[in-house]
């Protein structure tokens, strides 16, 4: 048994190595890595990036290929991605794919700063101006500050890189967006590219200047190979969609109250704190409004109120006004801090489902598990008051009975039963029940009493013996 758990743990960190890397042929140049940063940028997002840029790095791979499609992120996360690609000795070719893609705020910074940077028909890049994280007020002095050095760091990012820098200022102060077109006329990326091997075929022989020095690219017919997140990044991805975050916190927090409610179920309280961290986890890592998060726990504090002190549905309604006007806010910044961050919006099918669900389990569970609470205990011997038994065998006036498929010492309060009939409890005197029939006693026939004829008469008279 111990050999076959040392073979299954053995096989699982296998598994997890070969997942985490990419295989590369036995034959011939080493392929292109496939790297792609989808959704929100966060430092999950920048961590799977260094590990791409590592693992081409030390397999040798002829280049390192980033497919992006991304509204923005955090700004600390786009700067470790730019500082990553800026000093990698791979050449990182950034490509927004695929048609219909965009590379918006923090993807605009990760495009300027790629060795290549190429887009398939369809997509749009820019739309970098600054927007804040946490809800916090727009000052203007602060704002003016921001947009200053985000508008050099734009314009450095693209004379390095030869692209033009006048469009990426503008981007960030005025959000402009070009299309794919567009940028390639003005100079903000190097290639149009339908697919993949096109894109390879395009940038075959061109010479770029990496972190190892100037290097030709040879990348025409290689082939390519996909580096995903392994399966913890794609856990933390996943939870990091701004509707899973909200159904995590949701979750997390009715399994908390069903727990304080019922205490000894366990598995909701140790479901709602999972749920909570994980939840907490993907608010840490997503631009969110904390005036937002706010409002979401005040409208759970307000069915908690309404679970008390039931208000034909006042305190319900009133906590989910509070839950949508949260939600609502919760990824939705005020006033200009970050020129980085993501444009979110949460799915409104998703928060009328989450709060409906909230407030049905107020409105039904917790409600009926507070009436539950407010009766009076009753003890195992009252529990026993007013049920049915079956008498075993004669009472007179005591004996047995049978209740619940046990037999007990009962006495009886009034005539005396026979053996199967229906009695009542009606009082317990320590472990000796009380009881009473529940039908009139049954008519018994003596073998001796037999019915006599009538005397007999004759034309009204009685004979009479003399």
């Amino acid at each position: 048994m111990r050999r076959t758990i040392w073979v299954v743990i053995a096989g699982f960190g296998i598994a997890m190595l070969s997942i985490s890397g990419f295989a590369f042929a036995k034959d011939g140049p080493p392929p292109i890595p496939v790297a792609e940063v989808t959704g929100v940028i966060n430092p999950l997002t920048a961590d799977y990036l260094v590990r791409a840029i590592d693992e081409a790095e030390r397999e040798g791979a002829p280049a390192l290929v980033i497919r992006v499609d991304t509204p923005g992120g955090l700004d600390s996360a786009m700067r470790t991605m730019v500082q990553a690609v800026l000093g990698s000795r791979v050449p990182v070719i950034v490509y927004v794919a695929p048609s219909g893609a965009r590379a918006a705020s923090a993807g605009l910074f990760l495009a300027m700063s790629a060795h290549i940077a190429a887009m398939a028909p369809g997509t749009n890049i820019g739309a970098a101006h600054p927007v804040s994280l946490g809800g916090q007020p727009s000052d203007p002095t602060m704002t003016d500050k921001v947009v200053s050095d985000s508008a050099a760091y734009m314009r450095s990012l693209a004379e390095t890189r030869g692209r033009n820098k006048d469009w990426g200022e503008r981007a960030v102060r005025e959000s402009v967006s070009a299309s794919s077109s567009e940028a390639l006329t003005l100079g903000i990326i190097e290639i149009v590219a339908d697919d993949l091997p096109s894109l390879l075929r395009a940038v075959d022989g061109r010479t770029v200047k990496t972190a190892a020095g100037t290097i030709r690219l040879a990348t025409a017919g290689s082939e390519t190979v996909d580096l995903p997140m392994n399966p913890i990044e794609q856990l933390l991805h996943i939870i990091t969609d701004p509707d899973i975050a909200l159904v995590l916190l949701s979750i997390g927090t009715v399994g908390i109250l069903a727990e304080l409610y019922h205490p000894g179920m366990f598995f909701p309280g140790i479901g709602g704190v999972i749920s909570l961290v994980l939840a907490w986890v993907a608010l840490g890592s997503l631009p969110t409004n904390w005036a937002g998060a706010g409002l979401l726990m005040l409208g759970f504090f307000l069915f908690v109120v309404e679970a008390h002190n039931p208000t034909v549905g006042a305190f319900a309604g009133l906590g989910a006004i509070s839950f949508v006007l949260g939600a609502m806010l919760l990824f939705r910044p005020i006033g200009s801090v970050s020129p980085s961050a993501a444009a979110i919006d949460l799915n409104p099918l998703a928060v009328i489902a989450v709060g409906a669900g909230i407030v049905a389990f107020t409105l039904i569970v917790l409600r009926a598990v507070q009436r539950i609470r407010k009766q009076p205990a009753l003890s195992g011997s009252q529990t026993l008051m007013g049920r049915l038994a079956t008498a075993v065998g004669n009472l007179n006036p005591r004996g047995q009975v049978r209740l619940g498929g046990e037999d007990w010492t009962a006495d009886t309060t009034g005539r005396s039963l026979l053996d199967g009939e229906t009695v009542r409890v009606v009082g317990i005197s320590g472990v000796i029940l009380r009881v009473e029939p529940v039908s009139d006693p049954p008519v018994l026939l003596s073998p001796h009493s037999v019915a006599r004829p009538a005397p007999s008469t004759e034309s009204g008279t009685t004979r009479r013996e003399g």
